[in-house]
């Protein structure tokens, strides 16, 4: 298997992706706080992927998708929260959000440093040492 295309590395290429996004929708979320009938946004990955994978190890080999598929293919959605708390039918909870915003920056400084520990394995390898 080719190193720099492993799913290891597919994973955390979309996973990038998808706190990016989700990133974006906490930050609209968070600014819109006082907009009378804002929705707020959720994005969601793991789920969809967490399925689709399941679905697929469940099939005899040859006969479904392979985990590879799966990972080139991932759907990050992006969809508005139906519950509201307040009287201007706004659903942003700014204090949450801002939670979200903080344990979504870790889980990107992880997935970082899991990217550059994979390619520093990598460099090492190249360098012979």
């Amino acid at each position: 298997m080719d190193i720099l295309t492993s799913n290891s590395a597919l994973l955390l290429e979309k996973s990038i992706g998808f706190l990016w996004t989700k990133q974006a929708a906490i930050l609209d979320n968070i600014a819109n706080a006082e907009t009378p009938n804002y929705k707020a946004k959720v994005v969601t990955f793991e789920e969809s992927i967490r399925q689709k994978l399941e679905k697929a190890a469940a099939l005899p080999e040859g006969a479904g998708r392979s985990v590879r598929d799966v990972l080139e293919d991932p759907e990050v959605t992006v969809f508005e929260a139906q519950e509201q708390e307040r009287m201007d039918d706004n659903g942003v909870d700014t204090t949450e959000e801002m939670v979200e915003l903080i344990r979504n920056a870790y889980q990107q400084q992880y997935v970082y440093q899991a990217i550059n520990k994979h390619y520093s394995i990598l460099r090492m390898a190249v360098r012979g040492q």
